[in-house]
């Protein structure tokens, strides 16, 4: 997979652009900066774009060539972030210290990403946020992206029973109209996921 991704990567175009998600930026941009995991940070547009914000930024992926554009964006854009090639399951997710984790299109494989989405809590501080958007199987057919595996979709029974041990504040499927590079363009299916850890 990560030679996939280096290989998608390797175009001198960001193919998602270089803008943040637009529901990534409508959460991160009413919260107060702190320290943020972002997974599948790919070339970077969300993390880059948090640490404008004044976030401490740690990037997590398997994608040698992304790292490189996201460090390219980020010094572009006066930033920096901490970005480490690795996949998520090498990932220490229990020591509590994140404010936020963003799991923009991340889409694993059902055994992977049920063991992520219970290790996710112990990764948050108290009243830590996970958002989440990812596109749903009604995706199967469009054309603006996406896995082709129906299995690596999500629907919002999915991500309420798997992150049910969050205080989920949004949790729905819409359709949208995405415009990130030549990646993501077109009518999507998407679900769009908000919970936070309780305070104690």
């Amino acid at each position: 997979m990560a030679n996939f991704w280096d290989d998608r990567y390797s175009a001198e175009e960001y193919i998602f652009g270089k803008e943040p998600n637009v529901f990534f930026k409508s959460v991160i941009d009413t919260l107060k900066p702190g320290k943020i995991l972002v997974p599948a940070a790919g070339e970077g547009r969300d993390a880059v774009y948090a640490a404008t914000l004044g976030w401490d930024v740690y990037a997590v992926d398997q994608s040698i060539t992304g790292k490189e554009k996201a460090e390219r964006l980020a010094a572009e854009r006066g930033v920096s972030i901490h970005y480490t090639v690795q996949s998520i399951a090498e990932t220490d997710l229990s020591d509590g210290t994140f404010d936020a984790v963003a799991l923009i299109y991340f889409h694993l494989p059902p055994p992977l990403r049920q063991e992520l989405h219970r290790r996710l809590p112990s990764a948050l501080r108290p009243n830590g946020t996970v958002m989440i958007e990812a596109f749903t199987p009604r995706q199967i057919g469009n054309t603006s992206g996406g896995p082709t595996e129906p299995e690596r979709l999500l629907t919002k029974e999915i991500l309420m029973s798997e992150l049910g041990t969050l205080k989920i504040n949004q949790c729905e499927e819409v359709t949208t109209i995405l415009a990130e590079g030549t990646g993501h363009a077109g009518t999507a299916n998407v679900v769009r996921f908000i919970g936070k850890r309780a305070h104690s």
